[in-house]
């Protein structure tokens, strides 16, 4: 008989207390699959770094053929071939390399010359067959007389045979600072005076290259506001462009107030006839070298390379207005910095970011197309001082074409590039600015492809080392809790 208030527990009940087989049993299976989940995430996450070194190697396959495959025109034997065409034609570049190229019209390598840091507009010169006038600067990297604190720009005006290769430098200046310093254009009024865009100053001048004597200036700063444009006092009106009328008028470019302006050199600015304002960039978003066609031709017009929207586009006159009348991009093009109408009715343009100069047709094919590094002016010589024969795209009755319409005709590159589409997604979501800031000062040989690949890999990288980070930390007991949680209902 038991004593009163004893407790009693029968061993073999399987209650599942510490000590019972049924707790060995349990413990065992509990750690099998722990050992099972363990070995499948291990498994997993191999995968997984399989995955990344495939993507990274396929990445890294695709810069390599692009760098070794790029066009450059660091050297005259890299200078790819063009196409035939009736003319010469002139291309100069101001990016990676400074370069002048001149093509045959069997698209053979006429001239060339990069002992200049950078070229900017060119024009040919009248009654002097294969000659040519140019804007060059070059930067100055040891202090000395002209230059206490480097770098220093000096800028050039200089006149080369494209037969014989002589060359003659025609008026020249030293600038105290480089950055935006450049005179981008410089045009001629007659044998003795030159019209100069003059960046460092934000000031158009005429000067007497005989006697280097300033006749005529106009002043920027005393017709736009400081708080519009760039920051003063660094590039605030980026002055890229000059050009003397027929009827002795100036048009001028002021990149960073995105206005074409006219100017009496009598009376000052023609405010009624400023093509663009301020921040407007439904208009234009920092031009370059706007070309202009008289009245005789069709206009007045204006043809310019709209460059951040990445179009080139014209303007005509119409009851005191501009109105555009004609567009022309495609899906490649990027950053044009100039447009001239050809005689012809085509449309000549320099795609710099693009990398690339091409001839359009009145009806938006492209009909002549040579590769380049990064293409500032072009000319096609035989045609006039920017081709002066060229009529408006109104009286020729050109057609428009947007990008949208260049990709649905099937225009660009043929076949899906995954890595190009990724480029123009990321394109899409960045400012044109910082875009095209990026493809400026990136290598040569980066395209499209290359961009996208660039970043796929990026993205890879950092999801790789993002992933090790957290296994890593789980490994070690360090849990994760989502800063978000559900409340059940009752």
């Amino acid at each position: 008989m038991e004593a009163e208030g004893t407790v009693t527990r029968d061993d073999a009940s399987p209650s599942g207390s510490d000590g019972s087989p049924m707790d060995s049993v349990q413990t065992a299976l509990d750690r099998g699959r722990k050992a099972i989940a363990s070995g499948r995430a291990h498994l997993s996450r191999n995968r997984l770094r399989v995955a990344f070194v495939v993507v990274l190697l396929l990445c890294a396959g695709v810069l390599a053929y692009g760098a070794a495959n790029a066009t450059t025109t660091a050297n005259a034997e890299a200078v790819p071939e063009a196409p035939e065409t009736e003319n010469h034609t002139v291309v100069t570049e101001s990016g990676r390399y400074g370069t002048i190229t001149a093509f045959e019209p069997n698209g053979s390598l006429q001239y060339y010359n990069n002992s200049h840091t950078k070229y900017f507009d060119v024009d040919p010169v009248e009654g002097e067959s294969m000659t040519v006038e140019y804007a060059a600067t070059d930067t100055i990297h040891t202090s000395g007389p002209n230059c206490r604190s480097p770098p220093c720009a000096r800028n050039i005006l200089e006149r080369a045979n494209l037969s014989t290769g002589e060359t003659e430098v025609i008026y020249e200046r030293m600038d105290h600072r480089e950055t935006a310093a450049e005179w981008h254009d410089v045009d001629r009024i007659n044998e003795t005076h030159v019209v100069v865009a003059d960046m460092v100053a934000d000031q158009i001048f005429v000067v007497n290259t005989e006697t280097e004597i300033i006749t005529w200036m106009w002043d920027a700063q005393s017709e736009f506001p400081l708080d519009e444009g760039g920051a003063y006092p660094g590039d605030w009106a980026h002055l890229n462009d000059v050009e003397v009328l027929p009827d002795g008028r100036i048009m001028a470019s002021l990149r960073n107030q995105d206005q074409v302006v006219f100017i009496n050199r009598s009376t000052g600015l023609q405010e009624d006839w400023t093509l663009g304002a301020e921040d407007e960039y439904d208009v234009q978003y920092e031009q370059h070298n706007p070309d202009y066609i008289p009245e005789e031709r069709g206009g007045p017009a204006v043809v310019v390379a709209d460059s951040e929207n990445g179009r080139v586009q014209e303007f005509q006159r119409e009851d005191g207005e501009w109105v555009r009348t004609w567009q022309w991009a495609d899906e490649q093009m990027q950053w044009p910095r100039d447009a001239d109408r050809l005689p012809n009715g085509n449309t000549l343009i320099a795609d710099s970011n693009g990398k690339r100069v091409v001839e359009v047709a009145p009806d938006g094919d492209i009909v002549w197309e040579v590769p380049m590094s990064l293409p500032y002016d072009v000319e096609r010589l035989e045609t006039g001082d920017e081709s002066a024969g060229g009529h408006s795209a109104q009286e020729l009755g050109l057609e428009s074409q947007t990008v949208e319409e260049s990709e649905e005709s099937g225009g660009g590159t043929f076949g899906f590039d995954p890595f190009d589409r990724v480029e123009s997604t990321v394109a899409g979501l960045v400012p044109h600015r910082i875009h095209n800031g990026i493809v400026y000062i990136s290598p040569v040989w980066m395209g499209d492809t290359e961009f996208g690949a660039a970043f796929v890999a990026i993205l890879a990288a950092l999801s790789w080392i993002g992933l090790e980070s957290r296994w890593k930390l789980r490994d070690a007991g360090v849990g994760f809790r989502s800063p978000v949680t559900r409340r059940g209902g009752s």
